[in-house]
């Protein structure tokens, strides 16, 4: 379970999140969603223990990591997997290199053991075979899922995902998404920060709604879309229509 107890962060006088408090059950897919600089990746930084809150608490399967020091930091982290915006994928190494790099660098498993953990990885995300390509031979839907192979490497606990379906046609996006239920059916517990509300519809058992660092509304996809809330349902303005639209149908 992930919590973030009544956590502020204020840097260089700006308020990033005041009083933010929620909670991802274990298992289910968080989405953290609100306009451009509402806090939200800020959110992603504190669950990974990059940045400490001011006030408040944040708390890992039962562990506060405010007070922790880099390396217990780190075997926290091991329980996690993230996959980038843009992706970070190095572009000069292969996408087994990719997927692989961090296990190559620790050293601490057979080579052997590593491709067998790739190949399981990429047969995962329905790409088998292109071990050997380079990023600048994939398409844009192509380098998500391989960014997700690789935070699936370590058989992570956790998945935090920013902004997954960025920049991506609305087909790629969709299989991005579906994937993304994929990886919280194998029983992880996944954090998706977006700015894109039908994403969040589609794939969030629960939803938190920020803005200017704070928590507006927060729920499942039902109380956010039945929600009072003035700036939830200017958010939400095109999902209300659609669904007025439909009661409307529905009445004829």
């Amino acid at each position: 379970m992930i919590e973030l107890l009544n956590v502020s962060l204020n840097l260089d006088g700006k308020q990033i999140l005041d009083n933010v408090s929620l909670k991802i059950k274990k298992g289910d897919i968080g989405v953290v969603l609100g306009p451009s600089g509402a806090g939200k990746s800020s959110i992603l930084k504190m669950i990974l223990g990059l940045w400490k809150p001011d006030s408040g608490c944040v708390v890992i399967d039962g562990v506060d990591i405010c007070g922790l020091k880099e390396k217990e930091l780190l075997k926290i982290r091991r329980k996690m997997g993230i996959v980038f915006q843009g992706n970070a994928l190095f572009d000069s190494l292969t996408v087994r290199q990719n997927i692989g790099y961090f296990l190559y660098e620790q050293n601490e498993m057979e080579s052997k053991e590593i491709a067998d953990l790739i190949e399981e990885v990429l047969t995962f995300i329905n790409m088998p075979g292109i071990q050997r390509m380079y990023p600048d031979q994939l398409s844009g839907g192509m380098k998500k899922r391989v960014a997700i192979a690789r935070a699936m490497i370590y058989q992570p606990e956790i998945v935090l995902y920013d902004e997954p379906s960025a920049g991506l046609d609305p087909i790629n996006g969709k299989q991005i998404l579906d994937l993304i239920k994929k990886v919280r059916d194998k029983g992880s517990t996944s954090v998706v920060v977006t700015h894109i509300m039908n994403d969040a519809v589609s794939i969030g058992d629960q939803l938190t709604l920020v803005n200017n660092g704070i928590i507006v509304e927060n729920g499942s996809v039902h109380d956010i879309l039945n929600s009072k809330k003035e700036f939830v349902k200017d958010f939400f303005y095109e999902i209300f229509q659609d669904i007025e639209l439909l009661k409307k149908e529905q009445l004829v």
